[in-house]
């Protein structure tokens, strides 16, 4: 399984992206699909993830900035943010988790936020 993360950059406080995870087969075959985060000196933690049936979950840090998607036929899975904080700068990185508990990380895109 490949999975291939993209729209990071570097945005001022306040800023929107949208981050995409385009993944080589099926994104509904997984039990679920989602972005992480791992700042620097820091452990990687969730950001959101939707399940195979539609459910989502955000970290509570998300405070509605954030909202995960995905399209089924282009088996890719979404992350728009907005209201960028500088604490949000990271890299970002798509996981799909297979209902065997098998996870299946992209490459990690960067997110820089300036004050």
């Amino acid at each position: 399984v490949q999975l291939q993360a993209s729209g990071g950059g570097l945005v001022q406080a306040g800023g929107s992206l949208r981050l995409s995870c385009a993944a080589s087969r099926s994104i509904f075959s997984f039990a679920s699909t989602g972005w992480y985060r791992q700042a620097p000196g820091k452990e990687r933690e969730l950001v959101a993830r939707i399940t195979q049936r539609a459910t989502t979950n955000y970290a509570d840090f998300v405070r509605g900035r954030f909202t995960i998607s995905r399209d089924i036929a282009r088996n890719t899975v979404n992350l728009q943010m907005k209201g960028l904080e500088p604490d949000d700068t990271a890299v970002y990185y798509c996981n799909a988790a297979s209902a065997s508990t098998v996870d299946y990380w992209g490459q990690g895109t960067q997110v820089t936020v300036s004050s």
